[in-house]
């Protein structure tokens, strides 16, 4: 009668070491995910700012455009003006915001002497902001 196997084997033995292989699977897949999702979170905090007028934004710097032409006329924001016009118009503007700037667009035929006394008007006027007008090289017209 035979009721089994006398010999035993032994069975398989417990691992003793733990395989770290699934777990460094999963902490680069989280990782991953925290890289992706904190800047999301971190943007997308919703506020509902009070309102105040200091908040609009400023308005375009003031500014008057003098020309001079050719013929070696002057204009003051393209109305003709005489040269002791042009002073007192441009202490008017003095007074209502001391930070106009001058625009000065003059003909390149003009003497240098002119353009000086036109920017010593707006010295003396208290406009001490004076931006030269010229086109780029590509939009210039024929060379005289």
């Amino acid at each position: 009668m035979s009721f089994g196997r006398l010999e035993r084997r032994q069975g398989p033995q417990p691992m003793s070491e733990i395989n770290v292989t699934p777990l460094v699977d999963v902490m680069l897949v989280l990782v991953v995910i925290f890289i992706i999702t904190a800047p999301l979170l971190a943007s997308s905090i919703r506020l509902d700012l009070p309102r105040t007028d200091a908040a609009t934004p400023n308005e375009a710097p003031a500014f008057v455009t003098v020309v001079l032409d050719q013929s070696g006329g002057l204009f003051l924001d393209d109305r003709p003006t005489q040269a002791g016009e042009l002073a007192e118009q441009l202490a008017q503007a003095a007074r209502r915001n001391p930070d106009t700037e001058v625009q000065l667009r003059a003909d390149r035929t003009i003497p240098y002497g002119r353009v000086v006394e036109v920017m010593g008007a707006a010295q003396k006027a208290g406009l001490n902001r004076i931006g030269f007008v010229a086109q780029p090289p590509a939009a210039a017209g024929p060379a005289r």
